[in-house]
């Protein structure tokens, strides 16, 4: 008998369980660098494998900043636009994957605020109720400062780290119906 095929979807929104391959940082990872993962489970519909768990998805980073002196976060976005199976790539659309450091927000406001009561207490010593406002602007510049010499934390992914993410487009593969 001949063999009968038939087309099988994934759908948008399939979830997809990712190992990282290639290690990033928003430290040297620019638009553009190459990103590729492993594919840690199968994607299956109806019972036949659409991809198979150890695919290589090979996409590229969309956005990345470093962590800014005075925004402090840093933010990494990357996603994956094909899949490879058995050494044959197609189109593969994932939706972004955006990684952002840590806050030190929390942490630049104490710093500002600190700075800020300080100053308050010394203008008030100094002049009374109108130096402890310009104490407070003093102190609040000098809280300021000490932000803007502190980075917040770069974006750091290792090889192996795992990554959710789902599929932006529908994928169809023609599969032999056994």
């Amino acid at each position: 008998p001949k063999p009968v095929y038939r087309d099988v979807s994934a759908a948008v929104g399939t979830a997809l369980s990712l190992s990282l391959i290639t290690p990033l940082s928003t430290e040297t990872a620019k638009v553009e660098t190459p990103v590729t993962a492993r594919l840690r489970q199968p994607i299956v519909v109806d019972g036949f494998t659409v991809v198979p768990a150890g695919a290589t998805l090979h996409g590229d980073v969309t956005e990345v900043e470093r962590a800014g002196r005075v925004k402090g976060r840093s933010r990494l976005v990357f996603r994956f636009a094909e899949v490879q199976v058995n050494g044959q790539r197609d189109p593969f659309r994932t939706n972004a994957l955006t990684f952002e450091g840590e806050a030190t927000k929390g942490e630049d406001a104490a710093k500002v605020g600190g700075g800020a009561g300080i100053g308050a207490v010394i203008g008030g010593i100094v002049g009374g109720a109108s130096g402890a406002a310009k104490g407070a602007a003093i102190g609040g510049a000098a809280g300021g400062g000490a932000v803007l010499a502190t980075r917040g934390k770069e974006v750091e992914l290792a090889e192996g780290t795992e990554l959710n993410t789902s599929l932006a487009s529908p994928y169809s593969v023609r599969v032999e119906v056994k």
